[in-house]
């Protein structure tokens, strides 16, 4: 994957995307060869690892732009994301997929100064809170649907979930930089090092295969009419399929259901319970490198203004180490 220094190229655009760029861009490449004119409303929407706009055109009709963080993917890996999205379209599983620009498939352009990006409906929804547990099984049961669909084939270009890529090259990248406070970094490496031992021995023969990545309650709008629909593929992965419940389960209730639902559809890999908690523990540690690669960016710095004090690496070390008592905890409980 290229990387690009922060402040240079297409990065410096990416900071300087205007209302005037977001609709030149729009008004450039028309979605299904209908060029219409933006009326000049233009909301910046929240994200922080892309820029993501609403933008309503003459007539009347809204749409959501999105503008990928350069450096992060490459051209390959966002069709990747694409395409899997428009598969699970095809089979009926409810997913909001990009627009067309002038064909059936074609999803991306890039502007002049390099950005790429995409154009997807505006929809309404919203957040699931509190689900009860037959809500929670229509859920496992869609994103079983949605797993049958990944496993089918593979995206080779797209990261893999292990913890091989989420741990250990995070620690690696973050002990290399000045990230870590000097009198937490010892203690940091102490806990991260057996939580990353553990992952590696629970992930031996567990299958990886295209997943969302990210399901959360975020990602997931509830219409009342429709039902739930997945947004947001921007993470997509090769993954263990766990990955994708227990993200949505706010206690131990919650997955019950979820996976009652999933398995009326579709098994889980055997051995997929054991690595909850490392996922858990995994994402904690992906979490703080993904702020980490980007606290160059101005968006970071004001969200994270205490990432760089010691106190936000004494408060992850002491999570990680009750998160390591959970894993010793569950993988007593699992007999393992």
């Amino acid at each position: 994957m290229t990387e690009l220094s922060w402040g240079s190229g297409p990065t410096r655009y990416f900071f300087d995307l205007t209302p005037d760029r977001v609709m030149d861009a729009l008004e450039q490449n028309p979605i299904l060869g209908v060029r219409e004119r933006c009326t000049g409303y233009c909301q910046p929407l929240a994200s922080f690892e892309n820029r993501v706009y609403e933008v309503e055109f003459e007539g009347r009709t809204r749409k959501v732009v999105k503008f990928y963080r350069p450096g992060r993917w490459s051209e390959q890996q966002i069709l990747e994301e694409h395409e899997f999205m428009l598969e699970i379209r095809d089979a009926e599983i409810p997913v909001v997929v990009p627009d067309f620009f002038e064909k059936e498939g074609d999803t991306l352009r890039k502007t002049p100064a390099g950005l790429f990006y995409c154009v997807y409906p505006k929809v309404g929804g919203r957040q699931p809170e509190d689900l009860p547990p037959e809500k929670l099984s229509q859920l496992g049961r869609l994103i079983a649907r949605m797993h049958a669909v990944g496993g089918r084939k593979a995206a080779p270009s797209r990261v893999k979930l292990t913890p091989e890529v989420y741990g250990k090259a995070s620690l690696e990248f973050l002990l290399k930089g000045p990230f870590i406070n000097s009198n937490v970094e010892k203690r940091f490496e102490a806990i991260v090092d057996p939580i990353l031992s553990r992952a590696l021995a629970l992930f031996q023969g567990q299958p990886l295969q295209r997943i969302h990545g990210d399901c959360h309650a975020g990602n997931i709008l509830w219409n009342e009419k429709t039902g739930p629909f997945f947004i947001d593929f921007d993470d997509m992965v090769m993954g263990p399929p766990i990955q994708d419940l227990w993200l949505l389960a706010p206690d131990p209730e919650a997955l019950v259901h979820l996976i009652e639902g999933y398995q009326q559809m579709r098994d889980l890999p055997h051995g997929s319970l054991r690595i909850v908690e490392v996922l858990r523990a995994l994402r904690m540690i992906h979490y703080a490198t993904w702020i980490a690669k980007r606290y160059e960016d101005p968006a970071f710095q004001k969200a994270f203004p205490h990432f760089e004090s010691p106190r936000y690496w004494d408060e992850l070390t002491t999570d990680l180490e009750r998160q390591w008592e959970r894993i010793e905890k569950h993988a007593f409980d699992q007999g393992i």
